[in-house]
């Protein structure tokens, strides 16, 4: 795998010189990983940014970000506000933001899955400019589900790569990029973990090249590009014409957001993981129930069929499938429905995708 030049170039003098002032604006638990990294690393921050706190959990209290919790927890300074154009309809809390980000006059801007647009005035107030962690290998998967994307369409690796920000999406030149193999058992869990870790090393590694003056982006290539979508709450729901593989592949990324579920009845029964098994040689329609035993439920597919090993019913536990069958009565021979339900298709978001993720 190529990469963008990696050169640290520290020497004695720049190592004893102060380190660099740095504001950050991120949000969930993988920004939240950067943010504590760069505490441990020592860097000084003047200025948090992250999202107003917003409901949450099954009882919908409002509660704060990842980043809040660490910020509030070390005496950082934060503001949230609810938007950051100057000329928006959140103009006041942009106003604000603006002020006390020329006030704390930061060296550079650090960006980890915000969830807003930077508008130009913040991408150039920083003399080192904004620097983004985003969870891909760019060019491919720019945009706002890298992680679920990737896992999705079977690639065999991802990474991380440290972006200097622009106005396009995810378009900026790359500072660093390394790649991480992606398991066949990967989740988005449990890659996120994994990237996130990698991208506060790596941020720590650009940093020192910022203040060492040998930090050189490379242009990301034209043409290669590919786009990670939002996920749409209505994928969520398994299409059962599809390929066995696909709806794997679709059931582990989307753990443990938004979960994959099927229609069963009036029930929504929600798939938390599952393993191919060979094709169907009777040749059913795609959702039939072919066997129901203490290893799983065995779904025909579009092509191939699909085991159900871990489920979860309404108002109840993720549970293995052997218990759940205590419970629910699936027999052989009934049909899941494909697809969403009809009020599903009229609630779906249409909330655009930012580049910050």
């Amino acid at each position: 795998m190529s990469s963008a030049p990696t050169t640290s170039g520290l020497d004695a003098n720049t190592a004893r010189a102060p380190k660099l002032r740095v504001a950050f604006a991120g949000t969930p638990e993988f920004a939240a990983v950067a943010l504590r990294d760069l505490l441990a690393a020592g860097f000084e921050l003047p200025l948090v940014l992250t999202q107003p706190d917003r409901p949450a959990g099954r009882g919908l209290q409002v509660q704060p970000s990842a980043v809040k919790r660490v910020a509030v927890a070390h005496g950082l300074p934060l503001t949230q506000p609810r938007g950051l154009r100057l000329d928006g309809r959140w103009r006041d809390d942009a106003a604000a933001a603006c002020e006390a980000l020329r006030r704390t006059g930061p060296d550079v801007l650090v960006v980890a899955a915000y969830g807003l647009i930077l508008p130009q005035w913040l991408l150039d107030l920083p003399p080192l400019g904004c620097v983004n962690i985003h969870a891909s290998l760019l060019p491919r998967w720019r945009g706002a589900a890298p992680i679920h994307r990737a896992i999705e369409a079977g690639d065999g690796e991802t990474g991380i790569s440290i972006m200097r920000m622009d106005a396009g999406l995810d378009t900026g030149a790359v500072y660093r990029m390394q790649d991480m193999p992606i398991a066949p058992d990967d989740t988005t869990a449990s890659l996120h973990d994994k990237l996130a870790a990698l991208g506060g090393r790596l941020l720590l590694q650009t940093l020192a090249d910022l203040q060492a003056g040998v930090a050189e982006p490379t242009a990301q290539p034209v043409g290669d590009a590919t786009y990670a979508a939002k996920i749409d709450k209505r994928e969520a729901w398994l299409d059962w014409s599809l390929p066995a593989d696909v709806l794997e592949r679709r059931i582990r990324a989307f753990q443990p957001a938004p979960g994959t579920q099927t229609r069963w009845g009036e029930m929504a029964l929600k798939i938390l993981a599952a393993k191919v098994l060979p094709p169907d040689p009777a040749g059913h329609q795609p959702g039939t129930v072919l066997a129901a035993h203490a290893q799983g439920v065995d779904v025909a597919c579009g092509t191939g069929c699909l085991r159900l090993t871990r489920l979860q019913k309404p108002g109840g536990k993720p549970q293995d499938a052997s218990l759940v069958l205590q419970s629910v009565m699936v027999q052989v021979g009934q049909v899941f429905a494909s697809g969403p339900p009809p009020e599903a298709g009229a609630q779906a978001s249409s909330t655009p995708p930012h580049p910050t993720a």
